[in-house]
């Protein structure tokens, strides 16, 4: 029995046609539209690139080859229903129909893994933020170094882009040696003495860089000292709340790349909907049309379905299809893989001629 079984006199199937003929243009849109997300987020993650243990490309690469998948298979899908009014040049596209709704069923189904790796990059993107942020935090120091360089600007803009300070939050600095050695008074008894504290030889402070310093601070920045209650004026460090950005830099831009995948995501699943509801419609605009063939009346009612029999059924059927595929390379029951062939019996029937030998 076939499942949503449905009666299309000639004017539904004209219209299901014609309708999917816009809907597949509209979905050379979307595709656009996913490849440009997928675009977009690849230039987010490599605009900070260097704050990044590693580069998450999966799933941009992945929004960018189902954009372009899905501009070609539209585009194909738009002339495959603008030729359906026609019966004459619906049986150009017969063959080709069934092998189109297999392909753009796969599609689709890669649309929505596309969209659940949205939601799923959350875990890689907090570790590789983690390791790359450490390893910028300890190459703060390293302006004249060519490679680094560039490592104390982008953190420096990263803080006060986006408020933050540190890794994890401002302590993290007080583990790393910030200050380059060549800004260090190795005649200043402090700082050799504080050298000579440290087993691995840094200079060790409870100090913070300017950028770390809250925008909307009610006193001037104190990002020395800070611990020292007694170092500042009218000043508690453990009370002072708008001093210093509190939130870590990794959890900043966790939730900032957070959301752009949220949003992301959720038009990926919008998308998917979509493209779900023309394969449906094809589907139907599909064996609507070979029924008409078979009637031979172009004018008739034909009945369209999703599936010609139950949902059992067709399991069964292209499970038998897939154990007989595997039985056609089991070439052991054979019986005829032991009897030589006739042009091999012949061959051994010819008398072996000696080839006199010289004396």
């Amino acid at each position: 029995m076939a499942v949503l079984k449905v009666t299309f006199t000639k004017t539904n199937r004209d219209k299901l046609a014609q309708v999917l003929w816009v809907l597949n243009w509209v979905s050379v849109v979307t595709g656009v539209t996913l490849f440009s997300m997928g675009l977009f987020l690849k230039v987010e993650i490599k605009k900070r690139r260097e704050l990044m243990s590693k580069e998450i490309v999966s799933v941009p690469n992945m929004l960018i080859c189902v954009g372009l998948t899905a501009c070609a298979i539209s585009f194909l899908g738009g002339k495959i229903c603008y030729d359906c009014v026609d019966t004459t040049k619906f049986l150009r596209w017969k063959l080709l129909m069934l092998p189109y709704i297999i392909c753009t069923f796969f599609f689709t189904f890669c649309i929505l893994v596309g969209a659940l790796m949205c939601y799923s990059m959350r875990n890689d993107l907090e570790e590789s933020l983690f390791l790359g942020l450490r390893d910028a935090m300890s190459y703060y120091k390293d302006t004249d170094m060519p490679g680094r360089c560039y490592i104390k600007h982008t953190m420096d803009m990263l803080q006060m882009q986006f408020q933050c300070c540190g890794n994890g939050g401002y302590r993290d600095w007080f583990h790393i040696q910030w200050i380059s050695y060549h800004y260090l008074d190795m005649t200043n008894s402090e700082v050799v003495e504080r050298l000579r504290s440290n087993v691995e030889g840094k200079y060790l402070i409870d100090g913070v860089p300017f950028s770390c310093c809250g925008l909307h601070s009610p006193r001037p920045c104190i990002q020395h000292q800070i611990t020292n209650n007694s170092a500042h004026y009218n000043y508690n460090y453990q009370k002072e709340e708008l001093n210093l950005n509190r939130r870590g830099c990794r959890q900043a831009l966790l939730e900032h790349y957070t959301q752009i995948m949220q949003s992301i995501g959720l038009i990926v699943l919008i998308i998917w909907l979509f493209e779900v509801s023309v394969l449906t419609g094809v589907r139907y605009l599909q064996t609507a049309m070979e029924n008409v063939l078979r009637l031979g009346d172009a004018d008739s009612e034909s009945d369209g379905w999703l599936l010609e029999n139950s949902i059992a059924d067709t399991a069964r059927y292209n499970f038998n299809i897939i154990k007989n595929l595997g039985k056609c390379y089991q070439v052991d029951d054979d019986p005829n893989i032991d009897v030589p062939s006739t042009s091999q019996q012949a061959q051994e029937n010819v008398p072996v001629k000696q080839i006199p030998v010289a004396r």
